[in-house]
């Protein structure tokens, strides 16, 4: 049985991450298990864009990182709309997380995942009864 997770920004950058090779082979089991039907958001793909071409040690050059977003972008996208905003907003001041956070949640739960992979929220939280977070990096996949 395939679980759909929704894949934060902070894993999808891992895997070209030469400088974390521990987090780098975490994310590629990630992106090649055959049990995660995964699910990105247009956040990811747009911080996943700037992270590498701008925050890496060893940036990726533009051309090559518009690549790896078209091949991101081959999964399930959700896209950021203005229900989804308003609705992160109100997430983000009744559970203290950040806007940002709350709206990686907001289209995870939007998307029908049961997991949200990423190190940026609490491990093991459940949200809304039924979307559990995971660190891949502290519990592998």
């Amino acid at each position: 049985m395939t679980v759909r997770s929704f894949v934060d920004t902070n894993v999808a950058v891992y895997l070209f991450d030469a400088d974390e090779p521990a987090k780098q082979q975490v994310a590629r089991e990630v992106f090649e298990s055959i049990d995660l039907q995964l699910v990105v958001s247009t956040q990811v793909l747009g911080e996943f864009f700037v992270t590498v071409t701008r925050k890496l040690r060893r940036p990726m050059d533009a051309a090559t990182a518009a690549e790896a977003v078209a091949e991101l972008a081959r999964l399930p996208v959700v896209i950021v709309d203005v229900p989804l905003v308003g609705a992160a907003i109100e997430t983000s001041g009744r559970s203290q997380v950040s806007y940002w956070d709350a709206l990686i949640v907001e289209a995870a739960l939007v998307a029908g995942a049961m997991r949200l992979l990423t190190e940026d929220l609490q491990h093991g939280q459940v949200i809304d009864g039924r979307l559990r977070i995971e660190n891949p990096f502290l519990s592998g996949i």
